[in-house]
């Protein structure tokens, strides 16, 4: 928290819009300018003078108040952005890291789970094309819309620097424009625009134009990253009593949007997503069937969320999406897997594990075999249709 209130003192110093930072945690070197030590309030903490204007993405991206202020943000956030790169110093934010981002990444994953073949394709894809280094900057870490206070005149305030790092900063660029912080959205950055005026708001104030080529580099990363982010949350999910439960099991099946979208990126055009139900089949257990044991359920939730408080009726929603992924799964999951474990067979591996192996130790070169390609877009598409089937919609 001392290097976040450190960030934040050093954008204030430049001109990077952030809120006031009033007081800090105690026994570290205040960042606000009163005292040198803070009282203790028995944890850490910043304390920030409120900024007035709006942060929830959908209302940004709806509402017709941000109508105006809308096509100026890609402009705006390149600008922004390059104050950050170009004007912030990072030897003065004390504790800023370092460090390889794509192996640092990689080892997270290794941890997180069984390896997934669109997950190791992209980490081979970006092993091999590197871009070159670029300036030794301060990078924000998490610029992206949700994490903006925007007002009817623009950019008021960029929060949420606890992921601060000193690297390239074309990082950044790449982070706004992954597909995730567009919510449905048809602009590259953050749902708002196109990325040449992003990269025209960069070069008017830094004088550096960034490379498209590198740009993309650190959207497939940002994909990526966010790929194991969402399997980081579905791992918090599991242990006992973890804050959230509901919405970090809703955010570990993303992946599945992740891996169409990583697909996408690294051009091996994803396969089309179903969004058609199987009648149940008669089995062991009778009738009604578990999905249509669901239904009702779905329904009540539904009801009830709507009566509710704001965070009640938040919770409900995400409730009625996993039920919604559950019934799918009961309808499309048998033939699924069934069809996927068989395509596996037939190329010569025992599970879609043993094939994402065969990727990562390069083994098989999936372009060099479209049914490898064609086995790995339909389970991704399978993955897909059972979470989110009209994810491929949204924006296309």
């Amino acid at each position: 928290m001392a290097r976040e209130a450190a960030a934040l003192a050093e954008a204030a110093r430049v001109g990077v819009p952030v809120p006031h930072l009033h007081d800090q945690s105690p026994f570290v070197p205040s960042a606000a300018p009163s005292r040198a030590e803070a009282v203790d309030l028995g944890g850490s903490y910043l304390l920030m003078a409120k900024v007035p204007g709006q942060a929830l993405p959908q209302r940004l991206l709806r509402d017709e108040d941000f109508a105006d202020v809308r096509p100026r943000m890609p402009y705006e956030c390149g600008r922004v952005l390059a104050r950050i790169h170009h004007r912030m110093d990072p030897d003065r934010i004390s504790g800023l890291t370092a460090g390889d981002q794509l192996d640092q990444l990689r080892t997270t994953y290794h941890s997180t789970g069984d390896p997934l073949p669109v997950l190791e394709l992209a980490f081979r894809w970006l092993a091999a094309r590197r871009p070159s280094a670029g300036r030794d900057s301060v990078v924000h870490g998490d610029f992206r819309n949700g994490n903006l206070i925007i007002g009817t005149d623009g950019i008021r305030a960029v929060l949420d620097w606890e992921l601060v790092h000193r690297g390239d900063p074309m990082e950044d660029l790449g982070w706004l424009c992954v597909r995730a912080w567009r919510f449905g959205a048809e602009g590259p950055v953050g749902g708002f625009g196109p990325r040449s005026e992003l990269f025209r708001g960069y070069a008017e104030e830094s004088g550096t134009t960034p490379d498209p080529e590198a740009v993309h580099w650190w959207e497939v990363y940002g994909t990526l990253r966010w790929a194991v982010f969402c399997r980081i949350q579905a791992q918090r999910a599991r242990q006992r009593e973890a804050e959230g439960t509901l919405e970090l099991l809703a955010i570990g099946r993303r992946v599945a949007e992740c891996e169409h979208d990583l697909l996408d990126l690294l051009g091996l055009a994803p396969a089309p997503v179903s969004d058609v139900q199987v009648a149940p089949e008669a089995d062991l257990f009778g009738t009604p069937s578990a999905a249509e044991l669901l239904a009702p359920v779905r329904g009540l939730l539904t009801e009830w969320s709507g009566q509710a408080a704001p965070r009640a009726r938040y919770l409900g929603r995400i409730a009625v999406n996993i039920l919604d992924t559950v019934s799918r799964e009961l309808s499309l999951g048998p033939s699924a897997r069934e069809n996927h474990a068989a395509a596996l067979h037939r190329l010569g591996f025992r599970d879609e594990q043993d094939l994402a192996l065969a990727i990562r130790q390069g083994a098989v070169v999936p372009n060099a075999d479209h049914r490898v390609v064609d086995a790995i877009r339909s389970a991704t598409a399978a993955r897909l249709s059972v979470a989110n089937p009209g994810y491929p919609r949204r924006t296309e």
